[in-house]
């Protein structure tokens, strides 16, 4: 009866949402019941997806130039190139000739293929000019009825070298070909967007897979390649999140020593990712390469507020509660901060939408629905399990003992940083390590620094194969396409040509530039044609009439018809963020020293042009998400607690830990780019957890009139082990993906584990060492009146409903 009394007593002051819950706990289970089946019909579902137009900038300056010129650039941007690759001899044999024809064939039937604007040795637009004593001849590259004789090959290999595809199309060691193979985004035959997954594999499956043997090898780079390899991995990153479920779940067991509360938290998070996953398809969205990461941090996210929702309903039970009052005087003491965190991760997650790139802004969509989703789980549904399941008195009686153990050793060795001399050498070492971070974050670079593609291991299939291309063609992968803009009829105009070549003179004088290639250049060697070939002529005519007439001869890669708009094509040795910033600034500078009216040099197409303004848009959007991210941690903390010297304890040593974050970036060559860049956000967003949950039971106990230092010391011995394991816990969870073959999701995972358990050494230490010199007493009082007492108003918000009786250990 003494328990029921006590029930009765403590509902009558309840909050609404605390009897709400409660008060239907039938109801409850029954609807997350039917939530989870419905929405896990719609997990099942869910399909591995990517769009090119997500990865980029949509409203960046350079990708709009390029989609209002994209119909004249074909082939240029999303592309694939598929090397076919003779380990004998070299490309001048019947056999090798025929198989590359057949690859031919086979990859213009691929669906999603631009077979308009697809280029290779047998392609009929790919065709020579020469200059004879009779005048201009030319023809296709591949000899009309090419029969494989030895006649017809060194046919072959003359016409080769008179078109110039030596280097670009053609090996520099005659060892193998190109097949340059522009994608549509949108598949026609399927009546859908390409699917990029699907079409990786049809490379494969219909081209590697099926030409590749002793004596040929298919090399194959793009980014729908690229894409496709990231899917792969990503799918295997399923079996490092099956690891590190087992690992969490075999460290809640060892923490609480009860598999019912166990079971009960798994199946909390289990379910709160089920219902984001499920929602998220409803919404039309599916898992790409980027957000597959999103729904094991959201079941990382319950698996700490369930953390602490554990830690406060044994400790109501050592206090002698039963069960459901143990839950309930539980629920009571952590839904305000659990909310306050909740709202906070929310918050955080939500602000990369400002971000205009379409995988980060899908990553900010499906971790604010997950935030919601677990709030709801972890506020609604684990409260009503564990009101059921509750926890083992053995698993109590355990836990009771190794607090007894700890408390006199470890919390108590911890708590001496609220005493003075240890704050200080606290404070003192963490300023020299943040002044020393902050020297090496100085050098933080925007962008890929790697070669190749950086998401993917060097080691990887994708890796070699581009590195084969850099070494054996004198035409990158990189392409940075400068776009100029003319008058109708105008794009041969002798000034406009002359800035092109001064433009391209520049640019081929830049490191990381390979080669250039424009209409000037095809306006020289035309002009040296029609002088009989003389290179004296190899020079760009003043004559008006002349210059038309090429415009006329000209191929449709180097102007349009309308003779008004022409590309600069600008190959790199590599796209890392220096390379990039190098070119950029070349032809910015060029441009304010161009004065012609209607001509227009605009930045930027090609693949390097575009990761360009992939970086722009992330060196804005890292400072400006920063910046909001910690004001709105700031505003919500001073809002939760009604003090600004708990926004410092609680902020000061989250920003810390991410300029340490930024430094281990530096120094393990990192940038920040499209993958990383959500990580700061994350860590922020998870980490303030820490620093609510230990301020907010700080603040309880000095309400009650405990001074900093012994406020502390109970603090720990609750709210402070559920942290530190908490920490631990999602630490090693996040660790496991430092396997997966992906290396930006393995640099993720790395960084992540950093913040995390950073930020819960931050809780614990910087936190509690800023609270002794910023929560003061308002006047001195005797030993039942510490200091710290009264502090109350000035430090935080009183709690609704307070519990009812202070912790046994504090009694």
């Amino acid at each position: 009866m003494k328990h029921n009394n006590t029930l009765a007593s403590s509902t009558d002051n309840a909050p609404l949402i605390e009897r709400l819950v409660f008060g239907n706990r039938p109801l409850v289970l029954i609807i997350f019941a039917l939530l989870t089946l419905y929405f896990g019909y719609h997990v099942m579902q869910m399909r591995p997806v990517a769009s090119f137009e997500r990865m980029i900038p949509i409203y960046h300056e350079y990708i709009q130039a390029n989609q209002k010129h994209s119909d004249k650039l074909k082939g240029l941007s999303n592309t694939v190139r598929i090397v076919v690759e003779t380990t004998e001899g070299d490309i001048f044999t019947k056999e090798y000739i025929e198989t590359l024809r057949e690859v031919h064939d086979a990859t213009f039937f691929l669906r999603g293929v631009d077979r308009q604007n697809m280029i290779s040795l047998w392609a009929s637009a790919v065709r020579y000019t020469e200059v004879t004593e009779e005048g201009f001849t030319g023809d296709t590259v591949m000899p009309n009825g090419f029969d494989g004789s030895e006649a017809s090959l060194q046919q072959l290999k003359k016409n080769i070298q008179t078109a110039g595809l030596v280097g670009s199309m053609v090996a520099n060691d005659f060892k193998s070909t190109t097949l340059i193979v522009p994608l549509v985004e949108y598949d026609t035959e399927a009546k859908k967007p390409l699917d990029y997954h699907e079409f990786s594999g049809a490379l494969e499956e219909q081209i590697r897979d099926r030409f590749q043997n002793e004596k040929i090898k298919i090399r194959i780079i793009g980014f729908a390649k690229l894409v496709g390899d990231l899917i792969d991995g990503a799918i295997l990153v399923g079996f490092f999140f099956l690891i590190a479920f087992v690992i969490l779940l075999a460290l809640l067991w060892v923490n609480s020593r009860c598999w019912r509360s166990t079971l009960s938290r798994a199946v909390s998070s289990i379910i709160a990712v089920v219902l984001q996953m499920g929602i998220l398809h409803a919404l039309g969205f599916g898992l790409n390469p980027y957000s597959m990461l999103v729904p094991f941090l959201m079941f990382a996210l319950g698996v700490s507020h369930g953390i602490q929702m554990f830690n406060a309903v044994v400790h109501e039970l050592m206090a002698g509660q039963d069960k459901l009052t143990a839950v309930r005087r539980a629920y009571r003491a952590v839904y305000l901060p659990g909310l306050s965190a909740l709202f906070t991760d929310g918050v955080g997650f939500a602000l990369l939408f400002i971000i205009a790139i379409g995988v980060i802004q899908d990553i900010a969509v499906g971790a604010t629905i997950g935030v919601a989703v677990v709030a709801l789980c972890d506020l609604c549904l684990l409260p009503v399990l564990m009101s059921y399941t509750g926890v083992s008195r053995r698993a109590v009686n355990k836990l009771e003992k190794i607090e007894e153990e700890e408390s006199s050793v470890l919390w108590t060795k911890i708590a001496q940083v609220t005493k003075r001399p240890y704050a200080i050498a606290v404070l003192a070492g963490t300023a020299v390590l943040f002044a020393g971070a902050s020297y090496v974050r100085m050098d933080l670079k925007i962008g890929d620094l790697d070669p190749g593609a950086p998401e993917l291991r060097p080691d990887s299939r994708y890796n070699i194969d581009n590195a084969y291309i850099i070494d054996h063609y004198s035409t990158s992968s990189d392409l940075f396409v400068v776009m100029v803009e003319s008058p109708k009829d105008k794009c041969t105009d002798y000034r406009t040509l002359v800035e092109i070549d001064r433009l391209q003179w520049q640019l081929r004088n830049t490191p990381g530039v390979q080669s250039t290639q424009s209409i000037a250049d095809f306006t020289k060697n035309f002009n040296a044609g029609m002088s009989e070939g003389s290179l004296k002529a190899k020079t760009l005519s003043r004559s008006d009439q002349f210059l038309g007439y090429t415009a006329t001869r000209a191929k449709p890669e180097w102007t349009t018809i309308d003779c008004n708009f022409s590309p600069i094509k600008v190959y790199l040795t590599d796209h890392k963020a220096e390379t990039l910033d190098r070119v950029v600034a070349v032809v910015e500078a060029f441009n304010e020293t161009v004065d012609l009216d209607g001509v227009n040099f605009l930045l930027a197409a090609g693949n390097a042009g575009i990761e360009a303004a992939t970086n722009h848009e992330v060196e804005n959007a890292h400072l400006l998400t920063t910046w909001v991210v910690y004001i709105t941690v700031i505003m919500v903390c001073i809002i939760t607690f009604r003090s600004v010297r708990a926004a410092i304890c609680i902020v000061v040593p989250l920003y810390i830990t991410s300029v340490l974050c930024e430094a281990l970036m530096t120094k393990m060559g990192i940038g920040i780019k499209v993958a990383t860049l959500p990580v700061i956000a994350v860590g922020v967003g998870i980490g303030i957890d820490y620093g609510i949950y230990i301020y907010s039971k700080m603040k309880e106990w000095l309400d009650k009139g405990y001074d900093v230092h012994r406020a502390y010391i109970e603090t720990l011995k609750t709210t402070g082990r559920a942290v530190a394991f908490t920490g631990v816990t999602l630490g090693v969870g996040v660790a496991t993906w430092t396997f997966s073959p992906i290396k930006f999701q393995a640099d993720m995972g790395l960084l992540l584990t950093f913040m995390f358990v950073w930020n819960m050494v931050g809780a614990l230490l910087v936190l509690p060492a800023l609270a002794y010199f910023l929560v003061k007493p308002r006047a001195k009082g005797s030993e039942t009146q510490p200091e710290g007492a009264g502090e109350s108003e000035e430090v935080g918000l009183a709690h609704e409903g307070p519990l009812a009786h202070p912790a046994s250990k504090a009694s």
